[in-house]
């Protein structure tokens, strides 16, 4: 992950899945967050909620993670969320929270992924603290954090974890790691994403996004040969050098063409 410091932020709602799909609905190009936080008040949407959560909600939240690059991940979110599966959509929403929280980016990367991989099948809050901890002894965040801060991030990373499948639900000490593994059409599209965003394709199959999946290099390279069978690109691979002819040239025409099926 960039060097970004780790900030508190992800308390304003962790995964929020749902809440998410609700504000996308609300959503239009051209809202900016502060429109978007009036259009959730007086929706009725979040009933639950008070002025101030709602507000952090979407401002700290929901905006972020879809709102950046003038809202792209916003546009086509809106589109998927009827076109893909629950967990086709959530783990879109999973890779751009992570790309917006560096600590969420790196706990996986560096603790879960190191977990799941080593056949563990439980991870404890203990863990996570340890984790929180180095971090803020290490300088790694925003400012010198509290123990009651320290324990706050650290519940607020299993929450979240928690809320996109890779560990179990529910407040305890230690939570089941769960089965992960990223579904074919996120693949697509965040191999199209990073191409689009102006990667070679070496550097594509490469990129550190793919280890918020657990996938190296070589898993990369696999997959991309797989789904070569389904007509999603075409790939040639000699040695370190690969060369992918990429069938879609915007977003829209891949998000068109899983809508097609």
């Amino acid at each position: 992950m960039t060097g970004k410091a780790y900030t508190t932020k992800l308390g304003a709602g962790q995964g929020i899945v749902d809440e998410t799909r609700a504000l996308l609905d609300l959503w239009e190009l051209g809202i900016d967050a502060n429109t978007l936080n009036q259009l959730a008040l007086k929706s009725g949407q979040f009933q639950k909620r008070t002025a101030r959560r709602i507000r952090n909600l979407v401002i700290e939240g929901f905006a972020p993670r879809y709102l950046s690059k003038d809202g792209a991940p916003a546009v086509y979110l809106k589109t998927l969320k009827a076109i893909l599966s629950s967990n086709e959509f959530t783990q879109l929403l999973y890779l751009y929270t992570c790309r917006t929280h560096s600590i969420l980016y790196d706990f996986v990367t560096q603790v879960y992924w190191n977990a799941y991989s080593s056949a563990r099948d439980s991870l404890s809050i203990d863990e996570t603290r340890e984790f929180v901890v180095r971090a803020n002894q290490d300088g790694k965040t925003s400012s010198p954090w509290s123990e009651n801060m320290i324990i706050r991030v650290s519940s607020y990373l299993n929450g979240t974890c928690a809320d996109f499948g890779l560990l179990e639900q529910g407040k305890k000490g230690i939570r089941k790691i769960l089965p992960f593994r990223i579904e074919s059409r996120v693949f697509v599209y965040l191999a199209y994403e990073l191409h689009f965003s102006g990667h070679g394709d070496n550097s594509v199959l490469s990129h550190p996004d793919w280890a918020l999946f657990g996938m190296d290099r070589a898993d990369v390279l696999n997959e991309f040969k797989r789904l070569a069978l389904k007509d999603w690109w075409i790939i040639q691979s000699a040695g370190d050098v690969t060369r992918i002819g990429w069938q879609y040239s915007s977003m829209e025409e891949l998000i068109n063409a899983f809508a097609q099926g």
